[in-house]
């Protein structure tokens, strides 16, 4: 039997769900919470999306070193960028240079990002850079293993020209569906919305989350759950 699944001491990787969506006059970036050591959870409540500028974030799956060093790299370059040219980065420029450390590394990256944000030459973008360092601009990206269930479910409820309100409560029912089906997501769910008023994070307990088929709600104590025997009285 192979036990390699056991080893406590395998990288970190966030088997994961990560979402990005346009909107009607912004981004909403989504992600579980959820960390893997082989199939040990070593982190319950980590924080995949990842501030590159005051614009621009981005939400990481696969290894979780190789995601935040690529996201650190990215992080001091636009820095440099910001300063020489007076302005913030667009979020095109953030995505390839994601993309550029992604593809040039891809024999030893194991990581998959999307890049969202907005800036006010072309408003709110979300970009997809899957393993292998390949670009694309989408009204919507989904990532991690939990993508595989989502796929379907966003070509029937994702639609053009949502609000904001509308969006939030696609990702967040999103990553919810994905929890529910994928046994590397879990966890609580993190969104960050960004458009041209700045940006606002937004946290999910676990608790609150919708609940899908078979699910059980979440409860304090299994002594809840389990009925109450009352004990036998003593005989002599």
């Amino acid at each position: 039997m192979d036990k390699s699944f056991l080893d406590v001491e395998q990288p970190h990787s966030m088997g994961t769900t990560i979402i990005g969506v346009t909107y009607n006059g912004g981004v909403v970036l989504g992600a579980d919470s959820r960390t893997s050591t082989g199939m040990y959870v070593a982190n319950r409540a980590s924080d995949k999306i990842t501030q590159l500028t005051d614009n621009v974030y981005v939400c990481r799956s696969g290894s979780a070193a190789d995601s935040q060093v690529v996201s650190d790299y990215v992080r001091y370059f636009l820095h440099q960028h910001t300063i020489q040219l007076g302005q913030p980065a667009t979020v095109k420029v953030a995505a390839s240079l994601i993309r550029q450390l992604s593809y040039n590394n891809k024999d030893m990256l194991q990581t998959g990002m999307i890049v969202g944000g907005w800036d006010k030459y072309e408003g709110g973008k979300i970009y997809g850079i899957p393993l292998g360092g390949t670009l694309l601009e989408q009204p919507f990206a989904i990532g991690g293993s939990g993508s595989s269930y989502l796929y379907g479910f966003f070509d029937q409820a994702w639609r053009e020209g949502m609000s904001q309100e509308e969006a939030e409560k696609l990702v967040v029912t999103a990553v919810s569906l994905a929890i529910a089906r994928d046994g590397a997501s879990g966890g609580v769910v993190r969104t960050v919305t960004i458009n041209k008023d700045g940006v606002k994070r937004k946290f999910y307990p676990g608790d609150t989350l919708p609940l899908w088929h078979e699910e059980i709600e979440a409860v304090n104590s299994l002594l809840d759950i389990v009925p109450a025997a009352s004990p036998e009285p003593m005989v002599s």
